[in-house]
């Protein structure tokens, strides 16, 4: 390997560790707290988080960053260990360059995944795609012996490994620092990838505005705008599939909302399936659902409301009462949910009876204004246009 080869792949080595690295440590801060912003968080189209928290951002739990951190410690490795007059000089750039070709497969994956499913830029994932491609280019061309000599040859290199002590420490820490990485690194569930939504015809926006001006407004509807153009209040229970993919969905539109400040509100309401906290209930289809919905009344006392709400929806599949309880209880920071827990379920109690009061029946159930949409919800563009028609009524 000649010198340029080798501080070439120790740059792109460098480079792609870096950024791996840098990615971990966004990946674990967004998976401790969802609404967690980093440097490379730039504008909607230019963010690392909606890479991250995507299908795409983990395998069995585990980021794809941490296999980022692996591969290119393990080409530094190899570079180191064939300095000088190494018996494994003229195989290490063969290894990288194998490598590196299933390292490229990976990354021309998740490149398409992020440019043309999500349609977002991931600065920290381009530097990894980057130095994949200058670690196979560079080994590709520094490699001396033919591929189909490589599985011979790295038997007789593990002897190699086995007769050296020092490189064989090496390697037990290598694989050993891997192992607990992977599992220490706190597990989450995926989000569901929110995709493009295809934009509202002419047609469909006359056929909407005609329906939408037959629903009736809801008589006394106990909820005050409170300045807001449009308020939009939801009736939700926390083990409601349907809520969660409601939740995941309509949250970006609602936080461009906000951001613009255009004078729409979102208010989320309890209506868990749990005759504890739902006198209109009599059953107890979701066992986890009072306590979860107590969660989040604790939060907003504590202003995590929109935390506490995020971390649950997005942990839905394993949520029971004492996972609640426990996560929670970290969340906030709290010592006390059992003793917070009867005042909470009150809050809770009186949601739910409101949501009886207004016909409630089914979760999740949303009002526009007053107005009730029929059948539980909408897909997330005609949803924008109810919105879009109360900002024009409003004005």
């Amino acid at each position: 390997m000649s010198v340029t080869a080798r501080r070439l792949l120790i740059t792109s080595a460098l480079l792609g560790l870096a950024a791996s690295s840098a990615a971990t440590y966004v990946h674990y801060n967004l998976i401790k707290n969802p609404d967690y912003s980093s440097f490379c968080d730039i504008n909607a189209t230019v963010s690392c988080k909606a890479a991250y928290l995507s299908r795409y951002g983990s395998v069995a739990g585990v980021p794809v960053a941490v296999g980022g951190i692996l591969f290119f410690s393990w080409v530094l490795l190899l570079i180191w260990g064939a300095r000088g007059k190494s018996r494994i000089q003229d195989s290490a750039p063969t290894y990288i360059f194998a490598g590196s070709t299933l390292a490229l497969a990976v990354v021309l994956y998740l490149a398409y995944a992020s440019f043309f499913v999500l349609k977002e830029v991931c600065p920290l994932c381009v530097a990894t795609y980057v130095a994949v491609i200058g670690i196979f280019i560079v080994s590709g061309g520094a490699s001396s012996m033919p591929m189909s000599k490589l599985p011979a040859r790295a038997l007789r290199d593990l002897g190699v490994l086995a007769t050296t002590p020092a490189a064989f420490l090496i390697a037990l820490l290598f694989v050993g620092g891997a192992a607990w990485g992977m599992n220490v690194f706190p597990r989450e569930e995926l989000r569901p990838v929110v995709q493009q939504t295809p934009a509202v015809s002419a047609s469909q926006q006359s056929e909407l505005e005609r329906w939408w001006a037959l629903q009736p407004k809801v008589p006394n509807f106990p909820f005050e705008n409170e300045g807001a153009k449009v308020l939009v209040v939801e009736f939700a229970d926390f083990q409601c599939p349907q809520c969660r993919l409601e939740y995941f969905a309509l949250k970006p539109m609602f936080d461009d909302y906000a951001a613009r400040g255009t004078g729409v509100k979102w208010l989320l309401k309890h209506y868990p399936l749990n005759g504890e906290c739902n006198p209109g209930v009599s059953t107890a289809a979701h066992p986890a659902s009072c306590a979860a919905a107590a969660a989040t009344v604790m939060g907003r006392w504590k202003g995590m409301f929109d935390k506490v709400t995020d971390w649950l929806f997005l942990h839905q599949a394993e949520l029971s009462p004492a996972s609640v309880r426990s996560n929670v209880s970290e969340i906030l920071g709290i010592s006390d949910f059992d003793a917070q827990y009867p005042k909470a379920l009150q809050e809770v109690k009186a949601e739910a009876t409101q949501g009886g009061a207004l016909g409630v029946d089914r979760t999740p159930t949303f009002f526009v204004n007053g107005r009730r949409i029929p059948g539980g919800g909408m897909a997330p563009q005609y949803f924008r246009e109810v919105i879009e028609l109360e900002l024009k009524r409003g004005k």
